[in-house]
């Protein structure tokens, strides 16, 4: 048995503005357990997504998550859990004043390949992104695989 405290675990650097990867700190090999809080405008993920082999289960603990799906916006309230098989494009946002607290579970650990999409302001549309350390080592950046502009920036 492992057993930890969600605010003893160290916060990353992202889209939100907290998310506190518990599973390492509980020795987890089979799933991927993540802890978030969403300030308004947060998101769970760098952009729209999808993992190849890894199917996502959201928990929202309160407040609401707007999540973005191929077949239009769906919202998650508080007590509620979504989920998202793998292949499945979304991405959840904080479009409300109040703070998110979430829990995101994916299996297997091993998400496969990230389809990571997002507006690109040199090509004019949404597409795939990678993630990078910022060149400053201060942050990421998410980069348009089409023509290496910057598409976000998470400090």
């Amino acid at each position: 048995m492992e057993k930890v405290r969600i605010e003893n675990v160290e916060s990353r650097t992202g889209p939100a503005d907290v998310k506190r990867p518990l599973t390492r700190a509980l020795g987890a090999t089979d799933l991927s357990l993540n802890y978030y809080e969403l300030a308004p405008g947060d998101s769970f993920a760098f952009g729209y997504h999808a993992h190849s082999n890894q199917e996502e289960v959201f928990y929202v603990q309160s407040s609401t998550v707007t999540f973005e799906t191929d077949d239009g916006e769906v919202e998650a309230t508080s007590g509620e859990v979504v989920r998202f098989a793998p292949g499945d494009y979304q991405r959840g946002v904080n479009r409300g004043d109040e703070r998110v607290v979430a829990l995101a579970l994916g299996a297997p650990q091993d998400s496969g390949d990230l389809d990571l999409r997002r507006d690109c302001p040199d090509c004019g549309e949404r597409t795939t992104n990678t993630i990078e350390r910022a060149g400053d080592e201060t942050g990421l950046v998410t980069v348009c695989e089409d023509c290496g502009a910057e598409t976000g920036r998470f400090d």
